[in-house]
C-alpha cells in the first residue's frame, strides 16, 4: 500500500525530546547505567573504553550528523524532528525566520530542512544569506510553493533539493539520507602519505606509482583514512562516512573490505600500510609508526 502524504500529525505522538524553538535535542545518559543491560538500546551509539589501571571508565559519544529543521507549522516540524532523531540524527528545530537565520549562520549543520513561508524572514532570504558564507551545508527546501518557477529559484539560490508539500515522510527520509551520506567535503585533488596516493577526481589509488584496482567501498575507506592522517578512525565513524544507515555495525562488512584493501596495498608496498589500533580504530601508517 502506498504511503499517504503527510497530513497534520498528532502532537500527542511526540515525546519530550522535541523542545520549543530553537531547540537542541540532547541525549542525556548516566555513565553508571551504561554498565547495566537496561540501556543496551543506547550502547550502539556509544564507545565504551575500559582502562584496567585504576579502573577508569571513559565514555565517548559517537559524532552524529546535525540537522536543523526550519518550519513554522509546529506539528509538522516536530513530527519530522522526532523521526530524524529516531534515525540517529542530532536535530534542532526553529519556527521563525529571523531566529533561524541567526542559528544557521552561527552553528555548523550538515543539513538544513527549510520552509519558505516563514514569519519574520522568508526562507529564500535565509538561503541566500547562508550561501554568501557557506556553500558546504546541504539545504533541502520543503515548501507548499509548487510552481516550477519556485523550484528553479530555490535551486538557483543554492538549495541541494526541493520537496513540495504535502509530502510523504518516507520520501523525505530517503532524500535526507542521500544528502547526508557523504559528510566531508574534499578540496584537494590528490591525497598522499608515504608510497600511497589517492586521486579524488579520478577515484584511483596508487602504491609506489602503480595503480591499485580497488572497489568503490575500498576507495571510500582509503580516502577517508587519508583525510584523517594522524589519528585512528573507528569502525563506527567509517560506517557513518563511507556506508549508509542500512549497514549493521555487527555485519562484518567493514572488516571484509578493510582486509581486502590492506591485502591489495601490501602486495605492492611489501608491508601493511594500515594499522589497526585495538580499541581505537584504523589509521594510515606514518613515519612515526614504523
Amino acid at each position: 500500500m502506498a504511503a499517504s502524504p503527510l497530513a497534520a500529525p498528532k502532537v500527542s505522538m511526540l515525546t519530550p525530546v522535541i523542545r520549543k524553538k530553537p531547540c537542541k535535542i540532547l541525549l542525556y545518559f548516566n555513565c553508571l547505567s551504561l554498565l547495566s543491560s537496561a540501556v543496551s538500546g543506547f550502547v550502539d551509539r556509544l564507545t565504551l573504553l575500559l582502562y584496567n589501571k585504576e579502573c577508569k571508565i571513559s565514555v565517548k559519544r559517537l559524532k552524529k550528523m546535525r540537522v536543523m529543521i526550519v518550519e513554522d507549522e509546529k506539528e509538522i516540524c516536530d513530527t519530522v524532528a522526532k523521526r530524524l532523531y529516531d534515525m540517529g540524527y542530532e536535530v534542532d528545530t526553529c519556527y521563525d525566520g529571523n531566529a533561524a537565520l541567526e542559528y544557521v549562520l552561527a552553528e555548523n549543520y550538515d543539513l538544513i530542512v527549510l520552509d519558505l513561508n516563514l514569519p519574520g524572514m522568508d526562507g529564500m532570504e535565509i538561503l541566500r544569506e547562508l550561501r554568501q558564507s557557506n556553500e558546504e551545508t546541504k539545504v533541502l527546501i520543503l515548501s507548499a510553493r509548487g510552481q516550477i518557477a519556485d523550484k528553479v529559484e530555490g535551486l538557483d539560490a543554492g538549495a541541494n533539493d526541493y520537496m513540495e508539500k504535502p509530502f510523504h515522510l518516507q520520501e523525505l527520509e530517503a532524500r535526507i539520507r542521500s544528502l547526508t551520506r557523504r559528510k566531508f567535503v574534499q578540496k584537494d585533488v590528490c591525497l598522499e602519505c608515504g608510497g600511497i596516493k589517492f586521486d579524488t577526481i579520478r577515484r584511483e589509488a596508487y602504491a609506489e606509482g602503480q595503480i591499485v584496482p580497488l572497489t568503490r567501498k575500498e576507495n571510500g575507506i582509503l580516502e577517508y583514512l587519508l583525510l584523517n592522517l594522524g589519528r585512528p578512525v573507528s569502525q563506527e565513524e567509517l560506517m557513518e562516512h563511507v556506508w549508509d544507515a542500512s549497514v549493521d555495525s555487527f555485519s562484518g562488512a567493514i572488516r571484509v573490505h578493510m582486509s581486502s584493501l590492506r591485502r591489495k596495498l601490501k602486495a605492492v608496498l611489501g608491508y601493511d600500510p594500515i594499522l589497526n589500533k585495538v580499541g581505537e580504530g584504523y589509521k594510515i601508517r606514518e613515519e612515526s609508526d614504523r
